[in-house]
Parts: C-alpha cells; sequence; structure tokens
C-alpha cells in the first residue's frame, strides 16, 4: 500500500497498481533463479570437465581404487583424510560405488545441498520480513552459495564441509522437537568437532533438551567410531589433537583458524600453544556471549553465525571449504544510516567471493592482513562488529538517504534507471575503498587476460595492430610520434619533465580529484565517480577486442624508450610494474583519459577561472608526455577521449544530470527554503532535500514538479 500511496499515480485503480507490482517482483525473482541456475551448472561443469586426476581429488583420496578407506592400515597414516573417525565410517560403504558413478551422483548431490542450505537460510532470517525479502531472499542466498569460495571449493574437491552446516540449519530452524534438533546437531558435531560449540548456544538460550541430545549424540557417534576403528580414534583425538596436521601443513594459507596464523607469524613451541589457547578462550567466550544476546533479541540465524565464526576461529585447523559460517553472518544488521548498510554485506561477499590478492595490495607489510583476511573477517563478525538489536530505533527504520530533486532533461526516458536517483550524502569511504581496490585488482586481470594471461602473449597481435595504427595515421597525416620522441631526447631537461610527468600522475591526480569531491561535494563524487568507472569498463573492453603494442614495443620503427630504456621485444620490461600490467593495453590510452576525466571534472566544477584552466592542462601535459615517451600512438588519445566521453554519457543516460545549485528567488528580501536542492558542498543547504518517503515521493510520482526557483522546462523537455 506504501508503494502505491507514494506512487504519484492518483488515478490508477489499487487492484492494477498492486498486481504491477506483483508482476515486476516476480519477473525479478524469476531472474534471480536464473541466475542461480546458470552460476550451478556453470559450476558443475567446471568440476565435470576437469581432467580426471584434477577434480574431486579428496574423494578419489578416499573412496577410490587407492583410497585410504580401502586399505587395511589407519585412515591417517598419508594424512591425507582429514575427517574424524566417525565420517569415515559413514564413507565406508561408498567404496563399493563406481567411481565414475559416484563422481557425478556427489557432485549433484552436494549441488542439491547447497540449494537447501540457501533455502533454509532464507526462510530463516529474523522477522518480520517484508513480501519482497521473502521472495527474493532465497536465490539470492543461492547465487552468493554458488559463487563463494568455499562451495566452488568443495565441489571441485569433494569435500563434505557443507553437510554439518546444513545439519545445523535443519536442527535450528526446519525441525520440530528439542530432542531432534540436538540429534541433528550432534551428527554435525560427530563430523565437525568445533560444531559442538552450537550447544553452550542452545543451553543458555533454554534449549537445554537440545544441548543434552547434541552432546549425547556426539559422544555416541564417536563411541561407535571408536569401538569400529580404535587405532583410527586414537590417532585421530590424540596423536593428531583433533586433526591437527591432516590435510596439509598447520601453516598453510589455507588454514584460516587462530592456530594457522600464530604459525604463519613465526610464533611456534609452547609459546604458540599458550598463546593460541588464551586467544582461542577468549574469543570463544566474547563470541558465544554475543550469539547468546542476538539469538534472545530474536535474531537466531545471526547467532548461528557468530558461533559458526567461533568455530571457524578457535579449531585447530580450518580449511577453505568449512569457511561457510561467515557468509551466514551477512544476516547481521550494520549502521544507523540508510546507506551504510551495504558496508558489512558487500565486505563479506568480497572476502567470501574472491582470492585474497584481489583484496588487499601485493604490498609486504600488508601480507599478515591478505594472508588472514577470512580468519580476520570471522574474529570481526564474532567479536567485534556492532550488530544492530531489533530494538533499536534504526534496525528497521535507518536514518533515510538524502536524495537531489530531478533535473529537467530533453528526453522523457532519462534517467532510465531511475532507482539511481542523485544522492546528497557522503558514500561510506571503507566501501568505496573496497571496491575501489576490487575493481583496480579486476582491471589488472582483464588486462593481462586480453593476451593470454602473460606479458608477452598475443605479441604479434598486438605488433599487427600496431601496424594498422601507424598507417592509418600515416594517411591522416598524423604521425607525429617519431619526431616529438626524437625531438625531445635531445633537449634532456624537457625528457626528463615528460618522464617525470608521465611515471607520477597517472593515479595522483585522480586520487586527489576524488579525495576532494568525496570530502568537500559528495554529490559530485558520485557523479564523477560514476563516470570514470564507465569510462574504465569500456576501455576494458578495447583492451580485450584490440591488443595494441605501443609505438616505444614496435620494432624497426626507431622509438626511443624515455622512460625505461632500450627495450627487449621478446622480453619487454615496464619497471617494477612488469609483472603486473599488460604491455600490449595501448587502445585505448587510459593514461590520457584519465587525465582527461580530471580535466573535465574540474573544468566542470570548480568555481575560479584559473582553477578551470590548471585542470585542463593536465591532459595538455599528459597527452604531450605518453607522445614524446614512446609510451603511445595519437589514435590511443583519441580512443581515450572517446571512452571518457561514452562513461559521461552513460552516467547522463542511466543517472540523469548531476544535481546541480539553483539561485533561490527574492520574496520580500528573503529566500525560499524550497530553492535549495544543491548539493552539500555548493549550497550547504543539502538538508532541505526531500528524505524518506517524501523524497522517494518526489522521485518516482512527483517527477513533474520542479522547484519554483528552476525555470519552466521548454516544450518537448520532460523532467526525469
Amino acid at each position: 500500500m506504501a508503494n502505491v500511496e507514494h506512487g504519484g499515480r492518483p488515478g490508477e485503480a489499487f487492484g492494477a497498481g498492486h498486481g504491477a507490482a506483483t508482476a515486476r517482483l516476480s519477473l525479478v525473482r524469476a531472474g534471480l533463479w536464473l541466475i542461480a541456475a546458470v552460476l550451478a551448472v556453470r559450476q558443475v561443469a567446471a568440476v565435470l570437465r576437469a581432467p580426471d586426476s584434477e577434480r574431486l581429488t579428496d574423494l578419489e583420496t578416499w573412496v577410490g581404487s587407492q583410497g585410504v578407506l580401502h586399505v587395511n592400515g589407519s585412515l591417517y597414516d598419508s594424512t591425507r583424510f582429514t575427517g574424524t573417525p566417525f565420517s569415515g565410517l559413514v564413507l565406508k560403504p561408498l567404496t563399493r560405488a563406481a567411481e565414475q558413478a559416484l563422481g557425478w551422483g556427489w557432485t549433484f548431490g552436494t549441488l542439491l545441498l547447497v540449494v537447501a542450505l540457501g533455502l533454509v537460510a532464507a526462510r530463516a532470517l529474523p522477522q518480520p520480513v517484508s513480501r519482497r525479502t521473502a521472495l527474493l531472499a532465497a536465490p539470492v542466498a543461492v547465487s552468493l552459495l554458488m559463487l563463494s569460495l568455499p562451495v566452488r571449493n568443495t565441489l571441485y574437491l569433494g569435500q563434505t564441509s557443507v553437510i554439518p552446516v546444513l545439519l545445523v540449519l535443519l536442527g535450528c530452524f526446519a525441525v520440530r522437537g528439542e530432542r531432534t534438533s540436538g540429534l541433528l546437531i550432534g551428527l554435525a558435531a560427530a563430523l565437525q568437532p568445533t560444531v559442538l560449540l552450537f550447544a553452550p548456544l542452545l543451553w543458555f538460550t533454554g534449549r537445554r533438551r537440545a544441548a543434552v541430545s547434541t552432546g549425547l549424540t556426539f559422544a555416541a557417534a564417536t563411541a561407535l567410531a571408536w569401538a569400529a576403528m580404535p587405532h583410527d580414534s586414537y590417532t585421530y583425538w590424540v596423536h593428531h589433537l583433533a586433526g591437527v596436521g591432516l590435510g596439509g601443513r598447520a601453516d598453510d594459507l589455507a588454514n584460516q583458524s587462530l592456530h594457522g596464523a600464530l604459525l604463519r607469524l613465526g610464533v611456534e613451541g609452547p609459546l604458540e600453544i599458550a598463546l593460541f589457547l588464551v586467544l582461542a578462550a577468549t574469543v570463544t567466550v566474547l563470541g558465544l556471549r554475543r550469539a547468546v544476546r542476538y539469538a534472545r533479541d530474536g535474531q537466531l540465524l545471526l547467532a548461528v553465525a557468530v558461533t559458526g565464526c567461533v568455530a571457524v576461529a578457535v579449531a585447530p585447523t580450518t580449511w577453505q571449504h568449512q569457511l561457510l559460517w561467515v557468509l551466514l553472518a551477512m544476516a547481521g544488521r550494520v549502521g544507523r544510516k540508510a546507506g551504510d548498510r551495504y558496508v558489512w554485506p558487500v565486505a563479506v561477499v568480497l572476502v567470501m567471493t574472491l582470492p585474497a590478492k584481489m583484496m588487499l595490495p601485493n604490498m609486504a607489510f600488508l601480507y599478515p592482513l591478505r594472508d588472514n583476511v577470512v580468519l580476520l573477517a570471522a574474529l570481526a563478525a564474532a567479536t567485534a562488529v556492532p550488530f544492530l538489536s531489533r530494538t533499536s530505533e534504526h534496525y528497521h527504520a535507518p536514518v533515510p538517504t538524502r536524495y537531489a530533486r530531478p533535473v529537467p532533461t530533453r528526453w522523457k526516458h532519462v534517467p532510465l534507471l531511475p532507482f539511481l536517483r542523485r544522492v546528497l550524502t557522503r558514500p561510506n569511504l571503507l566501501l568505496e575503498l573496497l571496491l575501489i581496490r576490487v575493481g583496480y585488482s579486476a582491471y589488472q586481470q582483464v588486462r593481462l587476460a586480453a593476451t593470454g594471461g602473460t606479458n608477452t602473449g598475443g605479441r604479434a597481435t598486438a605488433e599487427r595492430h600496431g601496424e594498422q595504427i601507424h598507417s592509418i595515421e600515416q594517411f591522416l597525416f598524423i604521425d607525429i610520434e617519431h619526431w616529438v620522441n626524437h625531438t625531445v631526447v635531445k633537449m634532456g631537461w624537457l625528457e626528463d619533465f615528460f618522464n617525470f610527468y608521465y611515471t607520477s600522475f597517472h593515479f595522483v591526480v585522480p586520487l586527489s580529484v576524488l579525495g576532494v569531491l568525496y570530502a568537500r561535494r559528495p554529490a559530485d563524487y558520485r557523479w564523477a565517480r560514476s563516470a570514470l568507472g564507465f569510462a574504465t569498463l569500456l576501455a576494458l573492453v578495447g583492451f580485450w577486442l584490440y591488443p595494441l603494442a605501443p609505438p616505444r614495443l614496435m620494432p624497426g620503427l626507431g622509438f626511443i624508450d624515455t622512460v625505461h630504456g632500450v627495450q627487449d621485444f621478446s622480453q619487454p620490461d615496464y619497471g617494477t610494474l612488469t609483472a603486473l600490467t599488460n604491455q600490449y593495453a595501448a587502445m585505448p590510452s587510459l593514461h590520457f583519459g584519465w587525465s582527461l576525466w580530471c580535466g573535465l571534472v574540474i573544468a566542470i566544477l570548480a568555481p575560479r577561472w584559473w582553477m578551470k584552466a590548471l585542470g585542463l592542462l593536465h591532459p595538455l601535459f599528459t597527452v604531450s608526455a605518453i607522445v614524446a615517451t614512446g609510451n603511445h600512438w595519437v589514435l590511443d588519445a583519441v580512443g581515450g577521449a572517446a571512452v571518457v566521453g561514452a562513461g559521461f554519457g552513460l552516467t547522463y543516460l542511466l543517472q540523469g544530470p548531476r544535481p546541480r545549485a539553483l539561485t533561490p528567488p527574492v520574496t520580500d528580501g528573503r529566500t525560499t527554503g524550497d530553492a535549495k536542492t544543491g548539493t552539500a558542498g555548493e549550497t550547504g543547504a543539502a538538508g532541505d532535500a526531500k528524505t524518506g518517503a517524501t523524497a522517494e515521493a518526489e522521485a518516482t510520482g512527483a517527477a513533474g514538479e520542479v522547484s519554483s526557483a528552476e525555470p519552466a522546462p521548454a516544450k518537448g523537455r520532460t523532467p526525469s
């Protein structure tokens, strides 16, 4: 009803509006399920297409013809089997199945378990939830699980780590009766011993029968395995201390536990053991207290996730396929402002779906953070992240985002995505930095992938394209690169200036512009950042489709590489960045494109003429530098200008014009408050922008209204 009331269509019947909203929601839901299905097919195809020797390796190690479950000795003689003796007892009957049939059945069975896990997690969200959330949560949860590294690792290796998580969720949310609930959780603990931490959670939240049932089931399953395999049980529980040393070195990067982190930091021996026990006890107490509090608050899914994160941290070994608990921590809400609500879930998704090297730069002082990024996320969820209580006034009603009023446009369909309305408030800095880092890492990977994943790959194609560009420039009489290059080399001071400019300002100036806009002009920051992002994405398409050798790497043309010296064309040297950059990503030139973006943004937004002039000097110096140093063709700069223009155009097309400060009309010597629609940095009156339901109504239903300070739209012009 609220959507209809604020929809700005007073003449539309209630039933028609509600039916249209339901149809749109059903369409979105169908699209999300389609995405989940595509991701599932892709993951299964990746497993089944892999060579037999490289897929389902753990499953083959267990139940293959030479697997440890076939031998008469101990399961742990080779240390390849990491499960408990009870899991070995459960898996033993699978040795009689045909290997190929077992592989297919295991893969599709794991896929079904992942889907079931997503469905249960979606139904376990704290109540009340909106109808939209209830319908869309399941496909989103399944998609995120399919993308997550633990699930991908589980499918590829043939692991069992999805089963304990699913058993716990079923015990907490799906079955009736505390004894049955405890039975399922106890079975999960028999497969993964740290799941026993759920017993205190059950006890202190009043489900004591379930806690007792959990303990008894675990004890019975472990005793059964001990009776059937006494030697293996002794080896696992006593000699290996519940799995330590199984599956790989405990200091391996894949072991995201406190024990593994301490070993990676160089702490060893009795000191490491004592420190690990103290830290584990501290995390357990703090984490379980938080979990109990959230369970009593009605957020049982968050309590389960927090307890699972504690189990991840305090286990002696927690391998990558056992980290699904961290993904469930997305259930918690963090932040009083609506704009801050995305920071925690986005951070969790990035941590759980991307390699750690994409999260943080490859710098030595950041290695401790990069090597333990998933562990740090688990520790944060367990002990530090300030999840909101359901009793908080901001849990259901966060501080709303402030939107700028719509700006008139020439075309009635602009913006194409009206939900991306111009926001006046400053975006969350942590989220911005995280997305910038991930975006740049993806940019590096795509540049490399364009030439087969190596710097020298695609050399012949790139040189052939270089000859094409050189021929086109000769036809257009703009082939000035050789003359400029050799002229600058003869003037030492000018060569030094362009070398310095080329190597120093490519990142400094764009980051400085973004920093100033973020601090002083938040709305304009969002506008400028979107244009830069679109331009960079379009440039990546150019790198992919048209690898191009720069002039300095074209043999026989006589160019001088003023920055890096004489080049070996078979192994070009780009200084310290050789291993990170694609030598043949010259078209379009982002060196010039980013500088042009800086110049245009400064020229548009700077308040004084001399500031605008200085801003426009930057692309002029940059294009001179890239040509003089032999790093780009003139047409590369044309391509850079094209993608920047397209970036601004896409921003306008999708989001509409940027917010503008308007001159308030004067009435009896006073200004009207309605005219204050500029950005916070421009007018100081951002607080007067409509918020909450008013802003929603204004952006959707009252889009045709303009402030008294705005000129009436001309004929043929429609306000967005």
